[in-house]
């Protein structure tokens, strides 16, 4: 299938070929019918990859200052690689869909294949959506109609917010695509609607709507404006719906608003507010969150699971659905707002215009209908080198950030054939493929499984999904290297352990391959007492709805990343784990997150190990530091950087030119244990160190 995406690193818009999406619980996949190109946020888009590495930084300094606090920790080198990279992930465009479903992934209820359903699918023939953010379309509203439902729910988002009654005044700042639909949906309302824009045309779209907008650029002053309008009272609401750096709009707002009016930002301006003007009139100002309640919620969107409508009326989905009923009433003109249409063959050109022509407004795209697109999960990226000599091919299930800046840059050296890299959405398979080398990339992991020619699979996939994939890829005599954790609970675990192979099985736990841990282990073979090691883990707060601490999904933070540092634990001293305890902070009043934590171990040779794993530290502190004290020496390791003896007599420092915590070094472990037969980490430390880290997780819950 073909689907459209921007390089943020060139601003180049490409039209690809990309495998279809697998689809997954909770989803919907449709096929595309129309889709609508928003000339404002998507211009921002093109214009911003259009821009230099200098005018991105002024763009967005909020990410400037992320980037110069991991130089401070992580170095130069790896720091610029990972922005690199990620500018040179390329992003699907678009964000308002409508067609026919397809294909509905399990506990869907509300669809069936063959439905009408906009979406905020992308630009793209085939779309995997979250049935959350699917509704379907009336009978008597046309597909191109319905295109245009997500972008008018961010207007009617607005709309809830200022929670207009009957007859109050109601000013809207920028008549675009947004401001032009939610002018209407505001009449429908029963408001007397004020609109201003710097653009005649667009004036005179609302004026046909029966508004009464005004052009800003003729040099009318639209506070009198409304003044005069409102018999000297003032605006009741101001909806903000212009995208500009300036703060102006946010100002005029204040200044027409009546005594405790309400301000709504829906698009994007600068924030730099004067007190006085809000503190005297006692005035309200709130920022519009895309389509409504749900937006970016993965219990709601990713999981399926719906607000009470008797406790939240207006979700995202019931915004979508109340769009369409008003276009169902013929309450919105959408004709009006319809520059150009293309066929989604010429979408370069329908960019071409957006960024030539700023008089453009709406653009449809029109797919091919009758084209058979729902089969095609796999695409050739290059052509197989059938008599490639390698004795290692790979394949690859996961094309995210690890994949695409540390696993795959780590095999560049390696004598290795790139078979198949799979992604769910196949968007980042393709990307990913081609960036390294891959001859196929595809959306079915089984592609990789069942594959004969495959020898060796590497999982990057989310933590849930690990225990399956190992034990498919050794029952098909696979070796297999699993980004860690190996699984989540001690009966998965149990499973692995029951599969009879004779393959290499490896979990990423690359600290253990790092050099400084190397060198550690080397002056820590001269003594033979029993060692103390504190391993200090700067962690960083995660958001509690992240992926990863849900328990069911990622885990929680110990299972998902403290794990490698028992493991860690476990290799330095070079002696089996006898007990552990653990505890977690307890904070009144706040939700206990299994990541500020405590883990004491016990060694059977009498060594003892205190892992601190803190997500309530500062950044610019180094993220992780290990410190071992053993026969009247210390060890010190800062941050993977430098390692520091003292009372070595002949040692005194070891350093690394950037950070390094052994990825390199544990995959080409991996890759020569599948040509030697020996396992690069042995399994039962494998084993013992997982059930450990899921025993300790328990004791936590417990």
């Amino acid at each position: 299938m073909k689907q459209l995406l921007q390089n943020l690193k060139t601003g180049e818009t490409q039209l690809v070929t990309s495998p279809l999406p697998s689809i997954k619980s909770n989803y919907v996949l449709i096929q595309s019918y129309n889709t609508v190109v928003s000339a404002g946020t998507e211009r921002m888009l093109v214009d911003f990859g259009k821009s230099n590495y200098l005018q991105k930084m002024r763009k967005q300094p909020e990410k400037v200052k992320q980037v110069l606090d991991k130089v401070k920790t992580d170095g130069l080198q790896p720091t610029y690689n990972a922005v690199k990279t990620k500018l040179d992930q390329p992003i699907p465009l678009g964000y308002s869909n409508a067609g026919v479903v397809v294909a509905v992934g399990e506990n869907v209820k509300k669809f069936k294949v063959g439905d009408r359903v906009i979406s905020n699918g992308s630009h793209a023939e085939v779309v995997n959506v979250p049935e959350n953010l699917c509704s379907k379309i009336p009978d008597n509203v046309t597909n191109e109609e319905a295109a245009f439902t997500v972008i008018s729910s961010i207007g009617l988002q607005g709309i809830r917010l200022i929670n207009p009654t009957l007859g109050e005044t109601v000013v809207v700042i920028g008549l675009g695509l947004i401001g032009l639909l939610t002018v209407q949906l505001l009449q429908a309302h029963g408001c007397n609607v004020i609109a201003s824009d710097f653009d005649q045309q667009k004036v005179n779209i609302a004026k046909s709507y029966g508004v009464d907008a005004v052009n800003t650029g003729t040099g009318i002053d639209l506070v009198d404006y409304v003044y005069l309008k409102t018999n000297g009272n003032g605006a009741d609401a101001v909806l903000i719906t212009a995208s500009t750096k300036s703060s102006d709009p946010v100002s005029q707002a204040a200044n027409m608003s009546r005594q405790r009016g309400r301000i709504v930002l829906v698009g994007v301006t600068g924030l730099n507010l004067n007190r006085s003007e809000f503190y005297e009139k006692e005035l309200s100002f709130q920022v519009s969150c895309s389509y409504g309640p749900g937006r970016y919620d993965e219990n709601y969107e990713d999981l399926g699971n719906d607000y009470p409508i008797g406790f939240v009326r207006w979700t995202e989905q019931r915004n979508f659905e109340a769009v369409l009923d008003m276009m169902s009433q013929k309450k919105i003109n959408i004709e009006s707002l319809i520059t150009k249409k293309y066929k989604f063959k010429e979408a370069i050109k329908a960019y071409d215009a957006l960024t030539e022509d700023k008089n453009t407004i709406g653009i449809i795209l029109e797919y091919d209908v009758n084209k058979n697109i729902t089969s095609t999960q796999s695409v050739i990226l290059e052509k197989k080198v059938v008599a490639s000599q390698e004795k290692i091919v790979l394949g690859v299930i996961g094309a995210g950030n690890y994949t695409n800046q540390t696993l795959l840059p780590a095999m560049n050296n390696q004598s290795l054939r790139k078979h198949t890299i799979v992604s769910s959405g196949g968007m980042t398979s393709v990307h990913v493929g081609k960036r390294h080398g891959f001859e196929i990339a595809s959306t079915d992991i089984n592609h990789v499984i069942q594959d004969k020619d495959i020898n060796a699979m590497f999982i990057t996939t989310r933590h849930d999904s690990h225990a399956e994939l190992v034990k498919k890829g050794l029952e098909e005599n696979k070796n297999v290297f699993v980004e860690k954790p190996l699984c989540l609970t001690l009966d998965e675990l149990d499973e692995i352990k029951a599969v009879k192979t004779s393959c290499i099985l490896m979990v990423g736990f690359n600290r253990r391959f790092s050099p400084h841990i190397i060198k550690m282990k080397e002056l820590l073979a001269t003594v033979s007492k029993p060692k103390s090691v504190i391993i200090t883990v700067n962690a960083g707060e995660i958001p509690s709805n992240h992926w990863i601490q849900n328990l069911d999904i990622g885990g929680g933070r110990i299972i998902g990343e403290g794990c490698h540092f028992i493991d860690l634990a476990r290799f330095i001293t070079d002696s089996k784990i006898r007990e552990f305890q653990a505890v977690k902070m307890h904070i009144p009043g706040e939700e206990e997150l299994e990541d500020k934590v405590s883990i004491q171990l016990s060694f059977e040779d009498g060594s003892i190990a205190t892992i601190l794993y803190l997500a309530n530290g500062d950044k610019s502190f180094s993220k992780e530091r290990i410190e071992v004290f053993a026969g009247n020496k210390i060890l010190v390791l800062d941050n993977f950087k430098v390692l520091e003896g003292y009372g070595w007599g002949n040692f005194t420092k070891f350093k690394t030119r950037s950070q390094d915590k052994g990825h390199a070094n544990g995959i080409s472990a991996f890759l020569n244990g599948i040509e030697t037969g020996n396992h690069p980490i042995p399994l039962n430390e494998i084993y013992e160190v997982t059930e450990t880290t899921i025993k300790i997780v328990n004791q936590l819950r417990e």
